[in-house]
């Protein structure tokens, strides 16, 4: 098989990146597990903020909530993206604290409120009032329908032209005349001009099969799991509570609570998987700083957010390995961040400008490229 385009890859960067490169170019996604989206995407507790991460993750997030709130027409059957809201608290003593998170968050979404010990209460009654002093307030945060999101990604590529092969683990790789000769793990040969390094947690170990110097990449192992709410409780319409020092977090899902310990446990790049004592923490956090009971986990999981030294996302080609381009450092960010992203990886690829809208946000090459961690 021979491509213009091998992406390394089948979780929500490549697949973004492949839905705008496939109209232009031969593209193949190859998945080294039997299904896309094993890993960071498919466990990602899938809420679309406009106030997290670096600047230039918060401007390519911006960007991105515009395709999300009107997608084209086919992309999914369900909306994108549905209301939920976002409360920072901050415990008693932390007053400061609270008004320096408001002046960040407010100076980039002006619907974001500081709000006192009572509206805090109103907003999310299962909180303590002595645990409370106040929080910052975030009406616009949204829940992601993440399968849709990555589905509709991947099925518009593949309407292009984009092909998917799964278990198709790369055992090595080698430039040779200016292509690239990707040998599978099953012996099969693929053939590219470029190679978009979309591997997530793998990106290190994928460069290094390419003789490229490592990014730094360090994968963090966050953990998650469900419990049931109150008996006869209607939890809908309740926001996401986050403490300020972002030590665990709880929010509605599908009528169960999702916690987490919010944990960043450096890892090896591995299939993760939760530990109980993280799982404890968070419950611990959890009946502290609530009126709920964790009597039983209905369901737990773990995923790797892989972060390089200042996280922000690394793309670009590789300055020393030709025809490598790097798709990595998603973190956290990965899904919210995901349509402009996969927009302006395409463009670079492709050896054209960053796109005007995230240019003018202040998303510049040099922010973004790997040259900067070396």
């Amino acid at each position: 098989m021979d491509v213009d385009f091998a992406i390394i890859g089948a979780g929500i960067a490549g697949v973004s990146c492949a839905y705008h490169l496939a109209p232009r170019a031969r593209v193949a996604i190859l998945e080294r597990e039997h299904v896309p989206a094993y890993h960071t995407t498919g466990r990602s507790a899938a809420l679309y903020t406009e106030t997290y991460g670096s600047p230039a993750v918060r401007a390519i997030t911006v960007r991105s909530g515009v395709f999300y709130r009107d997608p084209p027409a086919g992309f999914a059957d369900v909306p994108l993206l549905s209301p939920r809201g976002a409360l920072l608290f901050g415990r008693p003593g932390e007053a400061d604290k609270i008004d320096a998170a408001y002046r960040e968050f407010h100076a980039l979404v002006d619907t974001v409120r500081r709000t006192d010990r009572a509206e805090t209460l109103k907003r999310h009654p299962l909180l303590r009032p002595e645990v409370v002093e106040g929080a910052v307030w975030e009406p616009d945060a949204e829940d992601m329908d993440v399968a849709a999101i990555h589905g509709g990604f991947l099925k518009g590529a593949r309407a292009s032209g984009a092909t998917l092969h799964l278990k198709a683990e790369v055992a090595a790789l080698e430039r040779r005349s200016g292509k690239w000769y990707v040998r599978l793990a099953n012996s099969e040969t693929v053939v590219a001009d470029t190679i978009i390094n979309a591997s997530g947690a793998w990106a290190d170990v994928l460069g290094a099969k390419a003789g490229a110097k490592p990014i730094g990449l360090v994968p963090k192992r966050r953990t998650a799991f469900t419990f049931d709410a109150p008996k006869g409780m209607d939890i809908a319409r309740l926001p996401i509570v986050i403490d300020l020092a972002e030590s665990f977090y709880f929010k509605p899902e599908v009528g169960q609570f999702l916690g987490s310990p919010a944990d960043e446990t450096p890892s090896e790049p591995c299939d993760a998987q939760p530990e109980e004592l993280d799982i404890a923490i968070a419950v611990d956090r959890i009946e502290t700083h609530t009126t709920l009971t964790v009597p039983r986990i209905r369901n737990k999981w773990a995923g790797l957010r892989s972060f390089v030294k200042d996280k922000d996302f690394v793309v670009g080609f590789d300055r020393d390995a030709e025809g490598f381009f790097w798709l990595a450092g998603q973190g956290g960010y990965g899904i919210q961040s995901a349509p402009a992203m996969g927009r302006l990886s395409a463009a670079l690829a492709l050896g054209e400008a960053m796109p005007e809208d995230i240019k003018a946000l202040g998303v510049g090459e040099a922010t973004l490229s790997p040259a900067r961690l070396r």
